[in-house]
C-alpha cells in the first residue's frame, strides 16, 4: 500500500517537474513584475503586502484556474484560446500604460500604493491572474493526455504551490534586500560593511531595472499570448508571423531566435496595449469623464477601478 503511494506521488511529481519546465519564462515575467507593486510603501509594510498577494496568487490558481482549467478542457477546449487573448489583452495594457507613464503621460502607481493598499493588492493580484492562467494552461497543455482527472488536479496543485513559492519568495527577497544591506553597514567587520553600503546604493538602480523588465514582460507575454492564440481562432496570419521570424532566425542560434520571438512579441504587445488605451480614453471623453495621463487627472487604471 505505501509502495502504490509512494509510486504514486512520485509519478505526480515527475509529471509536475516535466510539464512546468516550459513555463520558467513566464516564473521569471511574475517575479519581475511583482515588485513593482511594493514600491512606494513603508518598509514595514512590504512583507505583509507580498504575503496578501501571494495569498491572491494561489487563490487565483486554485479557486479559479485549475477549476476552470479542468472543466474547459473537458467540456469546451475551444473557449481557451479567447480566454488567453483576453488575458494577453490586458498584460498589454498594463504594459502600454506603464510605458506612457516613462514619458510623463501617467500618475504612476507609488503614489496610489502609498493611499490604498487594498488597491495596490488588487491590481497585483489581477495581473497575477493572467500570468498565473499562463503558467497553469503551458503546464496543463504538456500533461499527458490519457491522465486522470484527480492526477491531473494533483500534478497542477503541486505546480501551483512550487511555482508560488518561487516567485513570492524571491520578490520578498528583492523588497527585503535593502534591509539586509542597511543591517549589514552596521556590522563592525570591515568587508561586511563596506558590501551592505554597496547594496543599498545599488537598490535604486535595481529596481528602476526591475521595473523595465517587469513591463516588456507584461509587453512580451500579452503580446506571445495575443499572436499566438489568434491562430488559434482562426487569424493565422499572427502566428505566421511569429513562425516566419523564428525561421528566418534559426541559422543564427536558439538565443537570437529567442530575442527576435521576444522582440516581436514586445512590439505587437505594446501596439495593442496603445489602441486599448486609446479606446478608454476615446469612451471616457464620449461619455463625459475626459481620462488624462496628466499628473492629477485620470488614467485607465482609475477607470477600470
Amino acid at each position: 500500500m505505501s509502495v502504490g503511494l509512494l509510486a504514486v506521488v512520485d509519478d505526480i511529481l515527475t509529471a509536475a517537474l516535466k510539464a512546468s519546465s516550459k513555463s520558467a519564462g513566464v516564473v521569471i515575467d511574475d517575479a519581475a513584475v511583482t515588485p513593482q507593486y511594493v514600491q512606494g510603501i513603508t518598509p514595514a509594510r512590504e512583507l505583509p503586502v507580498v504575503g496578501k498577494i501571494a495569498l491572491g496568487s494561489i487563490a487565483n490558481k486554485f479557486v479559479v484556474i485549475i477549476p476552470l482549467a479542468l472543466l474547459l478542457t473537458a467540456f469546451a477546449p475551444w473557449v481557451l484560446p479567447y480566454l488567453l487573448i483576453v488575458g494577453g489583452t490586458y498584460l498589454c495594457f498594463e504594459g502600454a500604460e506603464k510605458v506612457l507613464e516613462w514619458f510623463g503621460l501617467g500618475h504612476g502607481h507609488g503614489e496610489t500604493a502609498t493611499r490604498d493598499e487594498r488597491r495596490l493588492v488588487l491590481g497585483a493580484v489581477r495581473t497575477d491572474l493572467i500570468l498565473s492562467a499562463e503558467i497553469m494552461l503551458i503546464s496543463l497543455s504538456n500533461l499527458d493526455p490519457g491522465m486522470g482527472v484527480w492526477s491531473t488536479f494533483a500534478v497542477l496543485a503541486v505546480i501551483a504551490i512550487v511555482m508560488t513559492g518561487l516567485v513570492y519568495g524571491a520578490v520578498a527577497l528583492l523588497v527585503k534586500i535593502d534591509d539586509i544591506g542597511l543591517a549589514m553597514a552596521k556590522n563592525p567587520d570591515r568587508r561586511i560593511r563596506h558590501t551592505g553600503t554597496r547594496i543599498v546604493r545599488s537598490m535604486p538602480a535595481v529596481f528602476r531595472m526591475i521595473s523595465v523588465v517587469g513591463t516588456v514582460a507584461m509587453l512580451w507575454v500579452g503580446g506571445h499570448l495575443v499572436l499566438a492564440n489568434l491562430g488559434e481562432v482562426g487569424v493565422p496570419f499572427t502566428a505566421d508571423l511569429l513562425h516566419r521570424v523564428e525561421h528566418a532566425l534559426a541559422p543564427l542560434g536558439g538565443v537570437v531566435v529567442w530575442l527576435g520571438d521576444t522582440l516581436v512579441s514586445a512590439l505587437a504587445g505594446l501596439a495593442v496595449g496603445l489602441v486599448i488605451v486609446g479606446l478608454i480614453l476615446l469612451i471616457g471623453r464620449i461619455i463625459g469623464k475626459r481620462p488624462s495621463f496628466s499628473e492629477g487627472g485620470e488614467s485607465p487604471e482609475s477607470l477600470r477601478a
